[in-house]
């Protein structure tokens, strides 16, 4: 049965002279009320707000809850954005007094436990990067990706040199172009080779003196591992440029290969993606950034800092001489920072590796399940993910990589990344992560399987069992409604 709280607004479940709380009596000396706040600070009207008891408002936002997708409630394969579980074990500890509720402002001697944690993050992060110097101040990946070229930016500055162009791959992920033009450099797009990877010759055409950074995510997006990173990254610090790794895939390659050790020069973490930081509404997010020694004097701080004394180590907060500042009010996001401790101090060295060898595992079986129905164009391989095609069903009968998504949901699924990269035409990129076990991806390829057999006209409709079924997307991005119109003064 459909729950009226769900699919009611507040608006309508509103009854007169109903509250969700009583207010003791004032006590404001009695004055005047213009005494007490000026005319022009008075609304004319009180705000026309729900009139509501507190259990209406609790049962409708439980009830609206349930109607939501994530990863503790469904299937949750979303390519590049590595969905992975969280675990509530984490949860709780990341709450613990003396880390969840440490006041930003205080002092170092009264916060040496986080501190030491912190430190220790700083410590495995640049250990699995095979890149030492590393901080946690970026609030997400995108912002990691920015910081990181602004620390290139400043090194190239104090070493004299003009360098003013970033190149990356065409199936880069978007933020690597914006943040690039974000930072001052002039952004060259690389055509991908025909078998997905980059192309070697393509990219020694394009690197010069006026090379600053070239930025490749690896694994790349199409789950492939650039097998020629090594001479890509040579050919690039030849010509005195940095090699940038996009840190969006790590999943893939803990414990195994370090982007130190194949030639990156700098990376981002994403916290959320590889650590089990939850993605909750956008974020919070946590993008820290390991660098080469000789890029870490401008990293952004503060940074931990270790120093033994006769009473045992002592943990500070520190600031590169040549800093280019800070990128994030007080210290981070530590909550989210602290998650990804957690996690990794659970797993411990082993247990890394462990994760990706799982991870790509579970992306091999499912591509091998999929692919007859699914066809994947860059091999029967990959890492942790995989970029399966509907173009061939477009063109047989117009379905649609969209429309196998809608679908899915009635299967209670969330889609794959429908339509990214852009290098693969309708394009589903498919990641299911270490954290689901065997049978859930026999069901999900077996639900993809009976959703291409079926009608079409039943995929086009799709969803059918889904409380908003096919809102006009493109209307949303272009024309989007922000305020509630019940709160919005008329025009």
């Amino acid at each position: 049965m459909r729950n009226q709280a769900a699919t009611q607004l507040l608006s309508e479940l509103s009854v007169p002279g109903r509250r969700a709380a009583v207010f003791p009596p004032s006590d404001v000396p009695d004055r005047p009320l213009d005494e007490l706040i000026p005319t022009r600070f008075r609304s004319s009207a009180p705000p026309p707000l729900p009139e509501l008891t507190e259990p209406d408002v609790v049962r409708h936002f439980v009830n609206l809850s349930t109607l939501n997708m994530c990863v503790d409630t469904h299937f949750y394969p979303l390519g590049s954005c590595t969905m992975k579980y969280n675990p509530k074990r984490h949860e709780r500890l990341a709450r613990l007094s003396g880390i969840g509720d440490v006041h930003p402002h205080a002092r170092a001697e009264d916060t040496q436990g986080l501190l030491e944690m912190l430190y220790e993050l700083q410590e495995m992060l640049g250990e699995i990067a095979g890149l030492p110097a590393v901080t946690l101040q970026p609030a997400a990946g995108a912002q990691g990706e920015f910081t990181a070229l602004l620390v290139a930016a400043a090194y190239f500055r104090d070493r004299g040199e003009r360098r003013t162009r970033v190149l990356f791959p065409s199936s880069a992920h978007g933020t690597n172009p914006a943040s690039a033009a974000l930072a001052g450099f002039d952004c060259v797009q690389l055509n991908s080779s025909v078998n997905g990877l980059v192309d070697v010759r393509e990219l020694t055409s394009k690197i010069d003196e006026s090379t600053a950074v070239f930025m490749i995510t690896n694994p790349n997006t199409l789950g492939l591992f650039e097998k020629d990173i090594a001479e890509i990254a040579r050919r690039v610090h030849d010509v005195g440029g940095l090699v940038y790794i996009d840190g969006a895939n790590m999943n893939a390659i803990l414990g195994i290969t370090r982007p130190g050790d194949f030639g990156g020069d700098m990376m981002h973490y994403n916290v959320h993606k590889t650590f089990t930081g939850p993605h909750g509404a956008g974020g919070p997010g946590a993008g820290p950034i390991a660098v080469r020694p000789l890029l870490a004097d401008y990293l952004p701080g503060p940074i931990i800092a270790r120093k033994d004394t006769p009473d045992g180590p002592r943990y500070e907060l520190t600031t590169p001489p040549k800093s280019i500042g800070r990128m994030r009010s007080f210290f981070g996001n530590v909550g989210i920072l602290m998650r990804g401790w957690f996690y990794l101090r659970t797993l411990g060295a082993q247990g890394v590796r462990e994760v990706s060898e799982t991870a790509v595992l579970n992306a091999n079986y499912l591509l091998a399940k999929l692919k007859d129905v699914l066809p994947v164009s860059h091999g029967d391989r990959c890492m942790h993910e995989f970029v399966a095609s509907a173009k061939g069903l477009k063109a047989e009968r117009g379905v649609t990589a969209m429309d196998i998504a809608k679908r899915l949901l009635d299967f209670g699924y969330h889609a794959p990344t429908v339509y990214f990269p852009l290098v693969v035409a309708e394009a589903l990129m498919i990641e299911p992560t270490e954290t689901e076990s065997r049978e859930t991806l026999d069901l999900f390829a077996a639900a993809i399987r009976e959703i291409v057999a079926e009608d079409p006209q039943t995929l086009r409709d799709a969803p059918h069992r889904t409380s908003v079924r096919r809102p006009d997307e493109v209307a949303a991005g272009r024309r989007p409604v922000v305020c509630w119109q019940g709160a919005c003064e008329p025009a």
